[in-house]
């Protein structure tokens, strides 16, 4: 029976899979997996999603990745070292046994792309001599006309049939319904696990001699999973994931087994959506927050890392277990950020940012670190505008604010200029102006606090505004070490005085006059 069972097999999963058989004790076996071109940045990753780690072999640009290879395949895979140049993905299999019988996934994934698919199809059998085979076909070649039929529809129910489907949704939705639906017929007492494979193995959900196993999944799933009522019955395996979030995002499996045999399987490959913020404020503000809220329940263990992503990352805000982690953060943010003391409680990990200018404008993300959990990662757009300062012409002075937090070091040099032409406005350093650093187009014309430090008053004071003094002005605070802890910009327009119009009566030329009083006739003789 044997041999007829491998031929039914062969017809029907080459609709779905390529199908290869191996005797067991053979030195090796390829499973075949190409593609035509090389995506940018691809990792290729061979899977058996039916244990548990599923990675078989994992290689990228830079090599092979085996740390989270399953143990049953150590030294026993490879992949060609150009198979990434040349795509051809094939995997090497050694010393071939009896338990690598399964369902192979070749999945090339390139940057910022979804996963493609190829399923392999693995049968390793037993070795056996001339004279059982010769028996085998002669029994089977008499009942083939009998069976068949019978074999073909059993092997329509069992046969591992694997399909693929790609499911987006929001972040902050309700909700999101990861399907699966089965003509199939299947046992009473077979087992339905949903999987999450990867980034990070997990099980998902559990349905067991008729009921919803919740021991049996991760914790980061528990209350959030939900199947229809007889599942096994109604052929409707689809499951509710409730408050998906950024961390809900990967590759999921539904299998159903029957003896540690897989019936049917699906992948399911879930992509989240970030809703990107933009936050916009006037320069000048006291202070600005930055949104970041998680739905789902946290353990404890979490830590939240702020950071500003422009031309280089920079960390601004490190939280650990409701703490801050204060030496973790740039100096140019020092003292000017802050988190809610219940953040644990509320999942509530906004940032306060105190005294923003136009040099805060940019991308910041929050990212959620949890023990034996994948991050969640938000993004957030701010937007400062430049501070602006208007004024007339003639005016006794005109003031450029910028406020910060107090306390700066004590021996930070702080520095105005004009952006437009670098001229250098005024420097204070070590207590005391250093007017011969100036340009003397500002010579005695500018003027600061003298305890400007304490208070972080570094507001500048221009005396007699011209027009030609119009243009972007920036105030940068530079600590010994010469990094940057403060910048602002102010941009300052200084408009013409409005001439007032001589409107005087000249009674030689009438049509300049504004007085409607008729001339009084000459009364000269």
């Amino acid at each position: 029976m044997k041999m007829l069972v491998v031929f039914v097999i062969l017809l029907h999963v080459s609709q779905h899979t390529f199908t290869v058989e191996v005797y067991e004790g053979a030195e090796s076996v390829l499973l075949s997996c190409q593609i035509s071109s090389v995506p940018l940045g691809p990792t290729v990753i061979w899977s058996r999603f039916d244990l548990s780690p599923s990675t078989v072999h994992q290689r990228n640009q830079r090599g092979e990745i085996l740390r989270d290879q399953n143990q049953r395949y150590r030294d026993r895979t490879s992949v060609k070292t150009d198979a990434l140049r040349t795509g051809d993905l094939s995997l090497t299999l050694r010393k071939p046994r009896l338990s690598d019988s399964g369902t192979y996934t070749c999945s090339i994934r390139p940057v910022g792309e979804e996963p493609r698919l190829t399923n392999v199809q693995l049968q390793v059998k037993e070795p056996y001599t001339f004279p059982t085979e010769a028996t085998v076909l002669l029994v089977l070649l008499g009942l083939v006309a009998v069976v068949v039929v019978g074999l073909a529809v059993y092997f329509w129910f069992y046969v591992i049939r694997v399909s693929k489907v790609v499911v987006e949704v929001e972040e902050g939705a309700e909700s999101v319904l990861l399907p699966y639906t089965t003509i199939a017929c299947l046992p009473r007492d077979a087992t339905v696990e949903w999987r999450c494979c990867e980034p990070k193995p997990m099980t998902v959900h559990v349905h067991q001699d008729g009921r919803d196993r919740p021991d049996k999944q991760d914790e980061f799933y528990q209350n959030r999973t939900q199947m229809k009522k007889n599942p096994l019955r109604t052929g409707d395996l689809s499951l509710t994931l409730t408050d998906p979030s950024y961390l809900d995002r990967g590759t999921y499996v539904c299998s159903v087994r029957r003896h540690k045999h897989i019936l049917i399987q699906k992948v399911v490959q879930l992509q989240v959506t970030v809703q990107q913020v933009e936050v916009k404020v006037e320069g000048g503000v006291e202070s600005v927050q930055l949104p970041c809220q998680s739905r789902v329940h946290l353990p404890e263990d979490v830590t939240v890392v702020w950071k500003f992503c422009q031309s280089k990352t920079t960390t601004i805000h490190v939280n650990h277990n409701g703490c801050d982690q204060r030496d973790q953060q740039h100096e140019f943010y020092r003292d000017r950020t802050e988190m809610n003391e219940d953040l644990l409680r509320t999942g509530d990990f906004s940032l306060t940012l105190k005294h923003p200018t136009d040099s805060d404008t940019g991308r910041y993300t929050c990212t959620v670190l949890m023990d034996k959990h994948f991050p969640m990662k938000k993004e957030v757009k701010l937007r400062v505008k430049v501070q602006q300062v208007e004024v007339e012409e003639g005016l006794e002075s005109v003031q450029l604010p910028f406020r910060t937090t107090g306390d700066l070091p004590q021996d930070v040099r702080v520095k105005w200029f004009n952006r437009d032409n670098g001229r250098t406005v005024h420097v204070y350093e070590n207590g005391s102006d250093r007017p011969g650093e100036q340009n003397q187009v500002y010579r005695d014309r500018t003027e600061m606090n003298e305890d400007l430090l304490r208070p972080g008053d570094l507001s500048l004071t221009l005396k007699h505004p011209k027009v030609t003094d119009t243009g972007r002005y920036s105030c940068e605070v530079i600590a010994r070490e010469w990094y940057l802890v403060r910048k602002k910009t102010v941009q300052l327009k200084v408009k013409e005085r409005t001439q007032v119009k001589d409107e005087t009566v000249d009674i030689r030329n009438r049509r300049s006059s504004t007085d409607p009083t008729p001339l009084m006739a000459d009364q000269s003789v």
